[in-house]
């Protein structure tokens, strides 16, 4: 029994080449089923992602192999870290024609932390644009080695027969963690109907029978194991036990998936172990936003899609707010921004919800007070702000250094380290606030490089900083859904052009409307939406001029009246074009 995974950049051909692994194997006939068997999701097959971990056992020249195919994405960094957890092995695959890229090097690392041994191999060496000797070198020097690599084509299925040889010659076997006392760890978990949650587990000491008692550590509850098996690529496989070393799932007939947490231990209720293994933490949600249904008569509707998809993705918060200008909704939790993209292309694809997404928000630190929306950012009174922040790594060409070193300083950015990987591709590493990351960061990056540069972060904390919240007024009235968090001199230029979009976009009234950028006290810039012009005289025929006057005094007095007591109607494409998501 070995268990390895397989780590790669997005596109780069992974669940690709875990497809030609299966149809080597025999578990798959080949040209008999759709591509990617197992990205299984529509938002999968149509990203070319992984967007939840998998795990098939399979069997190659009498040896048993447990495959755990992994999400490549930062979104999931967490996930990713349990299912390395699970396995001893990582095969690292670098597009030929690419090179290294900047997830390439972040999965490297997460893979030594958890001390794997690595199997590099390079694929796609069957494009015409492929150039597996400059790659291979680059590879070398990353992973400071001499010895050649191994070079496959997952679309035609050349080496990938001794690439299989050479993951069951050099993976380790499993070591017991916790000798022949029971422990397992949570490294997934989905929702069945009729068995519940159901958890995937990797054996680390000790073995599990059908029937048994055992302890959840993370909340302590107790039930009884329903059924034990493992995975097969079309079917799952029930089994009477799973013993130390072995990868499959475990069902309790748990009710609310929500009480099964990925990276928990599980052991037996009497005679296991006494703590927990170690490397559990909660979820953390890192982006927040907005979701409110175009159509008001549809919050029923999302209330329960958000449910549904909450029970088989855990990971993904949310609770009832109302704004006077959309309505009611839901303020989210995400884990990044693809994260969130990925709930909102569910809600449009599965569940046929068309929302407004308000621009995502990070979550601050406000004099002890975690605040993960404008809304409830002070404007006044506060003394100490502190802000999330990340570590980048950007591979690009050499030839576009100066245009990335430009935007990273503009981006509040802070020079950690530089190394070239060979003469003409350089490793970039900076510090930067995560509320970048989430604004426009990632396609001024592609834009500076042409597309050339590859970008990957990680999450490093909190750091005390200088931050104000722009307040938009319209008609006097503060419209919370336009509120943004962003230093003084964003908040000037930013507010110039939320006035701006807004003159544009909101229909004209009865009433001249005015439009104002607020920071703290002070009123940073104004425009105003002038009135509709009605001619009331028209109809007047004759007459002194008294007459017009009259009619003309009453018509201002009655838009006086108006202007006080009028409410500005701002329609739900203008939230989309100010501060929606992607504009």
């Amino acid at each position: 029994m070995k268990n390895f995974t397989v780590i790669a950049h997005i596109d780069h051909g992974k669940s690709t080449l875990c497809d030609r692994v299966l149809e080597l194997t025999g578990d798959l006939i080949k040209g008999g089923h759709r591509d990617i068997i197992l990205d299984s999701m529509p938002l999968e097959r149509e990203r070319g992602i992984t967007i939840k971990a998998k795990a098939v056992r399979i069997n190659f020249k009498g040896e048993i192999l447990n495959m755990v195919d992994t999400p490549g994405h930062v979104d999931f960094s967490y996930e990713v870290s349990r299912s390395l957890s699970a396995c001893e092995a990582a095969v690292l695959v670098v597009d030929a024609s690419q090179g290294i890229e900047a997830q390439t090097v972040a999965n490297l690392e997460n893979a030594k932390k958890n001390n794997l041994h690595i199997i590099p191999v390079l694929n796609k060496i069957d494009l015409p644009a492929a150039q597996p000797d400059r790659v291979e070198e680059e590879l070398q020097a990353l992973l400071e080695i001499n010895e050649e690599i191994l070079k496959v084509s997952a679309k035609t299925g050349e080496g990938v027969e001794e690439l299989l040889e050479k993951i069951v010659r050099e993976t380790p076997n499993p070591q017991s963690l916790t000798g022949k006392k029971a422990s397992a760890i949570v490294f997934d978990s989905v929702f069945d109907p009729y068995k519940g949650a159901i958890a995937y587990i990797r054996v680390t000491g000790g073995e599990f029978r059908a029937n048994a008692k055992i302890k959840f550590f993370s909340n302590n509850v107790n039930y009884d194991i329903k059924e034990l098996g493992y995975f097969g690529v079309e079917k799952v496989h029930s089994v009477k036990k799973l013993k130390d070393g072995e990868i499959g799932y475990m069902a309790t007939g748990m009710k609310d998936l929500r009480n099964l947490k990925v990276g928990d231990t599980i052991t037996l209720k009497e005679g296991g172990i006494e703590k927990p293994l170690r490397g559990f933490r909660e979820p953390k949600q890192f982006v927040f936003a907005g979701l409110y249904p175009i159509d008001n008569a549809e919050y029923p509707k999302l209330k329960k899609a958000l449910d549904k998809l909450q029970i088989n993705d855990t990971s993904f918060t949310y609770h009832p707010e109302d704004s006077p200008s959309l309505g009611p909704g839901f303020r989210c939790g995400f884990l990044g921004i693809l994260h969130m993209e990925i709930i909102k292309g569910r809600l449009s694809d599965e569940y046929g919800i068309e929302i407004v997404v308000t621009r995502p928000q990070v979550e601050y630190i406000v004099d002890g007070r975690h605040i993960d929306s404008p809304i409830d950012f002070p404007s006044t009174g506060y003394e100490k702000v502190k802000e999330p922040y990340v570590e980048c790594t950007v591979i690009t060409p050499d030839d576009y250094m100066g245009n990335i070193f430009e935007l990273f300083e503009t981006s509040y950015g802070i020079y950690v380290q530089m190394r070239y990987i060979n003469p003409q591709r350089v490793i970039l590493k900076y510090e930067l606030p995560l509320r970048e990351m989430v604004e426009e960061f990632y396609s001024q990056l592609k834009s500076c490089s042409r597309g050339y540069a590859t970008l990957d972060y990680s999450h490093i904390g909190y750091r005390d900083s200088k931050l104000v919240k722009l307040q938009i007024l319209v008609n006097n009235n503060e419209i919370e859904g336009f509120s943004s968090i962003m230093t003084n001199e964003e908040a000037k230029r930013r507010g110039i052009e939320i006035l701006r979009t807004l003159k544009k976009a909101i229909p004209k009234h009865q009433f001249k409307i005015p439009l104002q950028a607020k920071v703290g006290k002070n009123i940073t810039a104004r425009m105003d939406i002038p009135a509709l012009r009605k001619n009331v005289t028209a109809g007047l025929y004759g007459g002194d001029i008294t007459r017009k006057r009259k009619v003309l005094e009453k018509q201002k007095k009655g838009k006086k009246k108006m202007k006080m007591i009028g409410r500005v109607s701002i329609p739900p494409d203008v939230f989309m074009k100010v501060k929606s998501y992607g504009d």
